[in-house]
């Protein structure tokens, strides 16, 4: 099916920019495989804008691309870091227009892909994170706050002083949170409207892939009961015996958080499964709120049947 009426470039882009094409849509939908096809009809490589896939270790319980997709099409910003080790926004940004200008001059396409939405648009929409420099002190204490209260009960505290904010962190994103309580408590000022925008470095085609929602929630289970399958509880376990601790944030993601839960006999494993269905399902909806339907600067493509000579003959209009 072609893109949603409406759906064109960001007209705000300058075509005389350097082009980027970007490849959003939600958890499962099937983005991976997809932008590997894609890249291989022009000679793409892929900037991964998943907030996941950055730490090494965390392979089968974030569906990290594998050893065989990423030899068939270069992939950049996986397994960058190790799970104790944090990647901010502006780090993140950093390291993917790095990346970008890399590809341009080998004359190949960068294609941005992912569904971590403040990822993609601080990329393409130029923004200029708050330059507010982390204050240990401060830190400490909005963790220890963190260990008392939760991180979703610490995430409901944020929601009151900026509600903006907490409506685009996962709940369960704890440094995330803390990070924006930080920048309000010491700033005075509200963590959502200190995201400064600049003109986007890059001419940008946008892609965006959907399924019916049953047929997402459907594909959700299926992965979910194939990273049991292919050992996810012993990635798990094979993370703690490394050193690292339970209470990091990156290990509070959805599965990691329910594995160590069933682990230290929280819960049981059919408990840590369901939940971990139930909340990959919030996250998905929580994904709509970066990239709508309704968006005319994203071309919308529906999965079945697939899309991808559609989608081709798009991106070759856009290079031209």
């Amino acid at each position: 099916m072609q893109s949603l009426e409406g759906g064109s470039p960001l007209q705000t882009h300058d075509p005389n920019l350097p082009r980027l094409v970007v490849i959003v849509g939600p958890t499962a939908v099937g983005k991976t495989e997809f932008s590997i096809r894609l890249a291989e009809r022009f000679e793409g490589e892929i900037i991964s804008a998943d907030s996941r896939l950055f730490y090494r270790g965390m392979d089968i319980g974030t569906a990290k691309p594998t050893c065989e997709e990423r030899q068939r099409v270069p992939h950049h910003l996986v397994d960058v870091a190790d799970p104790d080790e944090c990647w901010s926004l502006a780090v993140f940004q950093r390291a993917a227009r790095k990346a970008i200008e890399d590809i341009h001059q080998r004359q190949k396409v960068p294609i941005l892909v992912g569904g971590t939405g403040q990822y993609i648009r601080a990329v393409i929409e130029g923004w200029k994170p708050p330059a507010q420099e982390p204050d240990p002190k401060l830190r400490q204490v909005l963790e220890n706050w963190a260990g008392e209260l939760g991180c979703v009960e610490l995430h409901r505290r944020l929601a009151v002083l900026d509600p903006d904010a907490a409506a685009k962190i996962d709940p369960r994103n704890l440094r995330r949170t803390i990070r924006a309580l930080e920048v309000i408590f010491h700033s005075g000022r509200l963590f959502s409207v200190q995201r400064e925008q600049v003109v986007s470095p890059y001419h940008v085609l946008m892609v965006g892939l959907r399924r019916l929602r049953p047929e997402l929630y459907a594909r959700i289970d299926d992965r979910i009961e194939a990273m049991l399958a292919q050992g996810f509880v012993d990635e798990v376990k094979g993370l703690l015996a490394k050193g690292f601790s339970p209470h990091l944030s990156t290990l509070s993601a959805i599965g990691y958080g329910e594995m160590i839960a069933f682990l230290e006999g929280r819960m049981s494993l059919e408990e840590a499964i369901a939940r971990m269905k139930r909340l990959t399902r919030q996250f998905v909806r929580r994904q709509a709120n970066w990239f709508k339907e309704s968006d005319p600067n994203i071309h919308w493509f529906w999965m079945n049947p697939d899309p991808l000579e559609q989608v081709d003959q798009l991106v070759r209009t856009f290079l031209k």
